[in-house]
């Protein structure tokens, strides 16, 4: 079967996509779905690959507890106020029907569910185009930006006795409530914002043993509305340019004393212990070889960029992660990474689809690939 073109392929529907789209519309970008054989050599077509059945990104696969007033902050689709919403409604809700209309209302070109296989240059030609392989059919595009997230590229520690614990393991991605743990002994592991969620809401009904490698940091200031917050933005910026592999938000940051965290101090949970070195059938080994019975572990440990899909493409420097220009790869500038790194935040996320954008815009007029300057249309 031959491949669909587009003259941009933005892998994956959550801000970050959503982001770049609005942006390629703004620019004059149409969409590929209509591209008809007559359409003039130099017209610039879009089209947003997404793996999900519906909008919502990550958000519809979060916790049913997750509510509005207790999220770490959403910000706003460009062009689009995020509407008045109940505090008390679940997330899982609220952010995809937000999405969903903002999709509808900006007519965006995108094909669901389709997952990307793999991407690769056509023919190997590193100035050629790029063939994106999905389980729908192939696209070729002249750029590709990258907006898959982390959620399905969950961090798992690999300890040894993972694989003969006969209890419950489970990821961040894969938890739906805390009843599912009543009355059992539950180790909680990470030391970032989601294990503190988790760990309130699961000691309420069951007992809880919380572990971290370091000390967790609590902090009395909230970063993001702070000179401290640039800091951060600044720092994670730093080492995704270099190349380093995006560490968690919170390992630049430090915890805040949201409500969650304050109720879980004040009854006695928040109490945490060295990382445990291995797991048995039922128990896990302390770092003194001593053993504490636990019925379940969840794995509150993070993501990873999802970028497997573009191994083929020889991005990742000698430090682990993709070098960056802006948005751009740095080893193969034809593809541009958003929602990753500094960018992994709801507004971060925003700003990185504007500005990759306005780099696939300059670098099209510059290979003499568009009609013109890539103008912004109102």
């Amino acid at each position: 079967m031959s491949a669909r073109n587009a003259t941009v392929v933005v892998v994956g529907g959550g801000q970050a996509g959503l982001s770049a789209a609005h942006h390629l519309r703004r620019r004059g970008f149409t969409s590929a779905l209509d591209a008809r054989p007559t359409d003039a050599p130099g017209d610039r077509t879009f089209v947003v690959l997404d793996a999900d059945r519906a909008p919502g990104g990550a958000w519809q696969h979060r916790w049913e507890s997750l509510r509005m007033a207790t999220v770490n902050g959403i910000f706003d689709l460009p062009g689009m106020p995020l509407p008045p919403v109940d505090p008390g409604e679940p997330s899982r809700l609220a952010v995809p029907r937000y999405f969903a209309a903002y999709e509808a209302a900006e007519g965006l070109p995108i094909v669901r569910p389709v997952h990307v296989d793999r991407v690769r240059a056509v023919d190997d030609d590193p100035d050629g185009d790029l063939r994106v392989d999905t389980t729908a059919g192939a696209w070729e595009a002249r750029v590709v930006i990258n907006a898959t997230g982390t959620w399905n590229a969950p961090r798992v520690p690999d300890l040894p006795g993972r694989d003969v614990f006969t209890g419950r393991q489970l990821h961040t991605r894969d938890y739906v409530s805390a009843d599912e743990f009543a009355g059992l002994r539950v180790a909680v592991v990470g030391g970032g914002i989601s294990a503190v969620q988790l760990l309130d809401e699961i000691s309420r009904v069951a007992t809880t043993l919380w572990y971290t490698r370091r000390e967790p940091v609590f902090l009395d200031h909230d970063f993001t509305q702070s000179l401290d917050g640039v800091d951060v933005e600044r720092r994670v910026a730093a080492d995704a340019a270099a190349g380093r592999e995006p560490a968690s938000i919170v390992s630049y940051t430090g915890l805040g004393w949201t409500s969650y965290a304050v109720e879980a101090r004040r009854r006695g949970v928040l109490v945490r212990r060295p990382m445990f070195a291995a797991l048995g059938a039922r128990h896990v080994i302390e770092p003194d070889g001593s053993s504490t019975s636990v019925d379940a572990v969840v794995w509150a440990t993070g993501f990873r960029a999802d970028l497997r899909h573009l191994d083929g493409l020889g991005l990742r420097g000698p430090l682990g992660g993709v070098p960056l220009d802006g948005t751009a790869a740095r080893l193969d500038p034809r593809v541009h990474l958003i929602g990753y790194g500094p960018s992994q935040s709801t507004i971060g996320a925003n700003r990185a689809g504007r500005a990759a954008v306005t780099a696939v815009a300059r670098r099209l007029a510059e290979e003499g690939g568009a009609a013109d300057s890539g103008g912004v249309r109102n």
